[in-house]
């Protein structure tokens, strides 16, 4: 009898000790082609996974205006865009992780020059991925700077849903491809534009 009391306060402390350290755990690294780890300030290609649907990212002018540039996929497979770089929420942390907040910018710059960091603009009732925005500062100034990677079966989508901001009330909702006026348009959708990196 003294032994089972003595298990159960044991069996409860392992049980709690353990499920802590599950909660604590940090979410699941996001991979390149090569099954290395994404990391802060490296460029990457982002890559369509399906074949024959276009290439790489890249920016292009979209409306007629000459700023800010949208993020459109190259029409051919063999053009890998433009190369990108990710900077988490969290600066100390160099591993990009899914269903943490990120900027994505562009590393090279643009003519004219402006920021090349990704932000969701509104034209015409339809989301639309462009640049201008913000690198960093999180809170409702830069709500729409910010994209999460998500794990979507074994690749990778990305999607619009920011936690930056406690109080904010914001769109969750996957980034797809609008194919308007001979572009390919990364826009806010229901069929999620599913992705791949490939080191540059």
């Amino acid at each position: 009898m003294r032994t089972t009391l003595l298990f159960i306060p044991l069996l409860l402390s392992a049980l709690l000790t353990f499920s802590l350290g599950a909660a604590d755990a940090a979410p699941n690294a996001v991979l390149d082609i090569a099954g290395k780890k994404l990391r802060t300030g490296v460029d990457y290609y982002i890559l369509p996974v399906v074949r024959g649907r276009g290439g790489g990212l890249t920016l292009a002018r979209t409306r007629n205006e000459t700023c800010p540039l949208d993020v459109v996929q190259e029409q051919h497979e063999v053009d890998h865009g433009i190369p990108l770089v990710f900077a988490p929420v969290d600066t100390k942390k160099g591993v990009i992780r899914v269903s943490t907040d990120h900027n994505i910018k562009f590393s090279r710059a643009t003519i004219p020059v402006q920021s090349t960091v990704w932000k969701l603009n509104s034209y015409n009732g339809q989301y639309v991925v462009t640049t201008g925005g913000v690198e960093g500062n999180p809170g409702r100034e830069t709500i729409d700077n910010w994209f999460k990677i998500e794990k979507y079966g074994d690749d990778y989508k990305l999607v619009f849903c920011p936690t930056v901001c406690n109080y904010c009330k914001v769109i969750c909702k996957g980034v797809g491809i609008l194919i308007q006026n001979g572009r390919r348009q990364l826009t806010l959708s229901d069929v999620p534009f599913k992705v791949m990196f490939k080191k540059a």
